[in-house]
């Protein structure tokens, strides 16, 4: 089988990225800035040769993948399963809240324990698995083509160690840019990185980077 070449884009910036409160799966829509990411990541991409766009069914992600769509005259197909980690009673709350309220489960987040969920949550390897499960399932539909897949930053970083044998405990040293260009090939044997975290269409701002979105 012909490899799929994958273009991974997280979606732009909201209000919540820059209050660094938790979205999870709450519905939460681009700022201006991630409006403004949006129109520069589809100019960046409008001579690419996609011939399919998926993107998750949450609104940031949407928005972005209808700039995107928009640009290459092309229909968004959207997936629950590229949604962002269900992070349950944690959503709508910052990083200091959680750490000030519920210590001893932010101990274990921080620590990337990949079977703690937050209560209404997913913990990591369900997470992993269903985003694995799902992007790979989209891929083989389209060997030897190149489609455009727009989510979220869990979603990112679930790909980028797939495609780079990190494992989900590993601390992470790599950006999970708003509107980034990540690049990535599938096979039935797996994920291969080729590219990953081009903002150079985004120079004029510059793109936040976050552990959780």
């Amino acid at each position: 089988m012909d490899a799929t070449r994958i273009i991974a884009i997280r979606h732009g910036e909201t209000a919540w990225n820059v209050d660094s409160r938790i979205q999870g799966q709450l519905d939460i829509p681009l700022n201006d800035t991630g409006r403004w990411q949006a129109h520069q990541l589809a100019l960046a991409l409008a001579g690419e040769p996609i011939t399919t766009v998926y993107a998750s069914d949450l609104l940031r992600a949407l928005e972005t993948a209808q700039a995107v769509a928009g640009a290459l005259d092309l229909p968004i197909t959207t997936d629950v399963g590229l949604r962002e980690r269900g992070f349950g009673i944690f959503q709508g709350h910052s990083f200091a809240d959680i750490e000030a309220r519920l210590p001893e489960q932010a101990l274990l987040w921080r620590k990337r324990d990949p079977e703690f969920a937050p209560e209404g949550g997913e913990c990591l390897n369900d997470f992993r698995d269903r985003v694995l499960a799902c992007v790979s399932a989209l891929a083989a539909r389209h060997p030897g083509e190149l489609i455009a897949i727009v989510a979220h930053g869990g979603v990112m970083d679930v790909l980028y160690r797939a495609a780079t044998g990190q494992d989900l405990q590993a601390p992470r040293t790599w950006d999970l840019a708003n509107a980034a260009i990540n690049r990535l090939l599938w096979t039935p044997e797996g994920f291969t990185l080729v590219g990953w975290a081009d903002t150079f269409h985004l120079e004029q701002q510059g793109a936040l980077d976050e552990n959780a979105a």
